[in-house]
């Protein structure tokens, strides 16, 4: 009797382990990772895919635009009219302090010549509309419907009709991600209103900032408010950021725990406005004596300008 073969055939032949596939894998994302996050090798392959996946993304948002631009459309006449007409109003009622602030503008231009103080950066931007949230739970992105298209660079503020919402931090040919200022990796430096003193404000991650390395006697209240510093060289100063919650002391600990709310719609969906980059200080002019190989007739003037030591 022939002796049955149980080897199985070729169509069944087992590949690889799959411990040695999964370590495989895992070495591969692993390397992308670090390639990506030191080297930048991925970011023009990210914006490929960021180009391709732009129309599915217009697409999967069509029926909620096209929802919201029905109802916009079917809103009562009566409505809009009735809006006119306060708004009207409105904006008779604050025209004599429009009007008034226009005159303080011209004052304080005149007396910064006057005192030779430089002019305040003027704030400067275009108009953005959140489009939907990052993906990821543990972070607090959204992303804007402008992008390198627009000349949206990385590190350009971004702002609301409140206050600072965040910084864009990677930029898309069509769109733009923009990190919140309550994110746990962003940081914003500000100033308390009422005294003067500055600090830094931290996000938390869950819709709450703190402030941070103010001292456990520090002059700090509850509802103050903290505007932007500019010390960072990103935001303009004066900014509404954030309001103070409640201050724990503990005299065991060298710093309080000052828990702050953000005065913007952070957490809202709406438009937003992404302010210009700062402008670079102008370079200050370097006297004449200490420029080397100045020509010989300014070295000369420079000389009898001097006074003589006797």
């Amino acid at each position: 009797m022939a002796a049955f073969d149980h080897s199985p055939p070729p169509f069944f032949k087992r590949g690889p382990a799959p411990l040695a596939m999964l370590t495989l894998y895992v070495a591969v994302a692993v390397s992308l990772l670090v390639l990506d996050a030191r080297f930048r090798y991925l970011e023009i392959l990210r914006q490929a895919l960021g180009v391709v996946t732009h129309p599915l993304q217009q697409l999967a948002h069509a029926p909620a635009r096209g929802l919201a631009q029905a109802g916009e459309y079917f809103q009562s006449v009566d409505a809009l009219q009735d809006e006119n007409q306060r708004l009207t109003h409105a904006k008779l009622e604050s025209a004599p302090q429009l009007l008034r602030l226009q005159q303080l503008e011209a004052e304080n231009a005149r007396l910064r010549r006057l005192l030779a103080v430089r002019d305040r950066q003027p704030a400067s931007g275009q108009v953005a509309q959140i489009l939907y949230t990052a993906r990821d739970p543990f972070t607090r992105r959204v992303v804007v419907d402008k992008g390198q298209q627009d000349k949206i660079a990385a590190g350009q503020p971004v702002v609301d009709d409140a206050g600072i919402v965040g910084q864009v931090t990677r930029v898309y040919p069509f769109v733009s991600e923009v990190t919140l200022i309550t994110d746990k990796d962003q940081a914003v430096p500000v100033q308390i209103v009422r005294n003067g003193l500055r600090s830094v404000v931290f996000g938390l991650g869950n819709g709450q900032l703190e402030l941070r390395f103010m001292p456990a006697n520090a002059d700090v209240q509850v509802g103050d408010l903290l505007v932007t510093s500019g010390l960072d060289g990103i935001f303009l100063p004066g900014f509404p950021v954030a309001k103070v919650l409640s201050i724990e002391r503990d005299t065991a600990y060298s710093f309080a725990r000052i828990v702050c709310a953000p005065v913007a719609g952070v957490e809202n969906f709406g438009e937003v406005m992404v302010l210009a980059q700062r402008e670079a200080p102008p370079p200050r002019p370097e006297p004449a004596e200490a420029v080397d190989g100045a020509p010989e007739e300014k070295v000369v003037k420079a000389r009898k300008k001097r006074p003589q030591r006797h």
